[in-house]
Order: C-alpha cells, then sequence, then structure tokens
C-alpha cells in the first residue's frame, strides 16, 4: 500500500483509507465491522476515519473495540466533531470542542487521535474560538493534527488569517469522477496553504462501482437495499446517472480493472489527494479497493470518464 504525506503534518497514511460512515455500528454487524478492519491493516491501510455522529458514537465505539490490542503508533486515527450529539450537545464551540474530544477518546479507547476534524463550519460560533479550542487540544496531547471538512475557500483563509493558533492539515470533501466541485477553488486554496485532501465518497456511495443496474432492483446487500445505509444514496440512483456509469465500465476494462479500481485511480491521480476514504462490509471489497493504488491508467480514459460525467443532466447528489 502505497503512502503520502499528509499535509504539512509529519503524518504518512495509506492512499485508500477505512470509512465508517455508515456502516460500523450502524449497518454492519459488529464482527464483520471487525473483519473489515483486520483485513485493512493486512493490506497495509494505515488510515482509519470516523467521526463523533456515526450512530451517535457507535461508529466510535466498535472502532474503539477493533483497534484494542493494536501498537498505537501503526495507524492513523482520525475523528470529528461538529454534528448533533444531542439537543444540547452541536457545532463548534469552546465547550464542545473539549467535550466531544474526551468523549470521542473515551470510546475509541485511546489516549489521542492523529487527525481531529471540524465536520462543518459552525457559523454560530466565532471561528476564533474554535481555532483556539482546537489549539488547546493539541498542546493537551489529545490529537496531533487539525482539519477540516466541506469548507468553502473563504472559511479556509479566514482560519489561516487568524495569528497564534494550530494550522489545518487536511480537508475532507466529497470529490469522484461525479462530483468534481473541490477542483474549482478547495484544492487550489488547499495547496496554497499545504493542506491535503483527504476525500470522503469517492465511489459515490458505490454507485461507480457499477453494481446498479438501471433496470433492475439493487442487489440485496447492496448500500442502497438497505434501509439503514442508503440515506444518502439517492441522488445517484438516477437513470441518467446510472447509465453515465455504465458507459464508463468498458474505459475500465480497457484499463484492465474493475470500475471501482478505475474511479478511486482517477480521484488518486490528483497530487492534492492523500487519501481516498472507502466503506466497506465486508473485507473482500477492500481487496478489490486497495488494488487501485498500482494502477498506471491512461490519462484518455480518464478524460472519456470524465467528459461521460459532465453531460449527465444535472449531475449532483
Amino acid at each position: 500500500m502505497k503512502q503520502r504525506k499528509l499535509g504539512a503534518s509529519d503524518l504518512m497514511v495509506s492512499e485508500i483509507s477505512l470509512g465508517s460512515w455508515l456502516t460500523y455500528g450502524v449497518g454492519v454487524e459488529a464482527d464483520n465491522a471487525r473483519a473489515c478492519v483486520d483485513r485493512a491493516f493486512g493490506l497495509g491501510i494505515n488510515f482509519i476515519d470516523t467521526a463523533n455522529v456515526y450512530g451517535r458514537g457507535a461508529a466510535e465505539t466498535v472502532l474503539g473495540e477493533a483497534l484494542a490490542g493494536r501498537p498505537r503508533d501503526r495507524y492513523v486515527l482520525a475523528t470529528k466533531l461538529w454534528g448533533r450529539m444531542s439537543d444540547h450537545d452541536q457545532g463548534l464551540s469552546r465547550t464542545q470542542v473539549h467535550k466531544q474530544i474526551d468523549a470521542s477518546l473515551k470510546r475509541l479507547r485511546t489516549d489521542y487521535v492523529d487527525l481531529y476534524q471540524c465536520h462543518r463550519y459552525d457559523p454560530d460560533t466565532p471561528l476564533e474560538e474554535t481555532m483556539e479550542a482546537l489549539s488547546e487540544v493539541v498542546k493537551a496531547g489529545k490529537a496531533r493534527w487539525i482539519g477540516f471538512s466541506e469548507w468553502s475557500p473563504d472559511q479556509i483563509e479566514a482560519a489561516f488569517a487568524i495569528p497564534g493558533v494550530e494550522r489545518f492539515v487536511s480537508s475532507q470533501p466529497q470529490y469522484s469522477i461525479l462530483w468534481r466541485r473541490p477542483e474549482k477553488a478547495v484544492i487550489p486554496v488547499c495547496r496554497a496553504h499545504d493542506v491535503s485532501q483527504i476525500v470522503w465518497s469517492p465511489l459515490a456511495q458505490g454507485v461507480l462501482t457499477g453494481k446498479y443496474d438501471p433496470d433492475a432492483a439493487p442487489p440485496a446487500d447492496s448500500r442502497a437495499a438497505s434501509d439503514a445505509m442508503n440515506t444518502a444514496i439517492s441522488g445517484w440512483m438516477r437513470r441518467e446517472v446510472l447509465e453515465a456509469v455504465q458507459r464508463m465500465k468498458p474505459l475500465a476494462a480497457e484499463a484492465g480493472c474493475t470500475l471501482a479500481q478505475f474511479a478511486l485511480a482517477w480521484v488518486l491521480r490528483e497530487p492534492n489527494v492523500a487519501s481516498a476514504i472507502v466503506g466497506a462490509s465486508r473485507p473482500s471489497q477492500l481487496d478489490d479497493n486497495a488494488a487501485a493504488v498500482d494502477l498506471d491508467i491512461d490519462p484518455a480514459l480518464f478524460a472519456q470518464a470524465e467528459a461521460i460525467a459532465d453531460a449527465i443532466p444535472r449531475a449532483r447528489a
């Protein structure tokens, strides 16, 4: 498994990382979750991403159990805060930053996380307060580095303009062949500040595996067929999207790989991307995904896939 440096940090992260949104503690049984974590390590995946709000703490709890006993310096662990944990707990205030990091560490069974991320921007809290609180968490040794997810270029610039605080090293945007918005402004701003991308949904909730036939019901064991895991996939299940994805399959075949591998390799072609987060409900999915890092695909094939995606009417999640 190849690794890339994460922004201005000293962290080296695997190009494929294991995520836990809608899976562990939610739609995937604990035994399968542990098997996926074990397989990830076996493949050389060293980067695990989660968030306090995934399953309202359930994902962190499952990962804490699955990681227990492993040498802490053998993996990079990231979590997030901002999401609603209760009627009184949400956002990026100083109180929430300190409360949520302690709760996350307890669930994860560790003394620190390598990366602590703002899940979204909090317009109700002064940015200076958030940045100062995150800096306090780092100084306390509870997090090594900080990042953000889905912030606008203006919000990113504003954070870097605050003196005397910790600097962000990572950005976590949605990014795939079907969702290229970060390329316009977020990636250039991040590149200027030595911030790397850790991208979520590089397979568009699994749609870019090509397993969804526009003329058939979703496979029984798929995310789209699961009431626990299909809450964010509906935008990608439109006929015109599924038909476009089917037209990408011959490109992957010409490249000698699966469509999922092709889509992941496309994401990793961007130098500012440090890692692509994948979700897995069974270990075999990780085997397929991890192989993407060794592919050398003709850029002309990527260009054809981009043209197919760009032609989708109003393509959006």
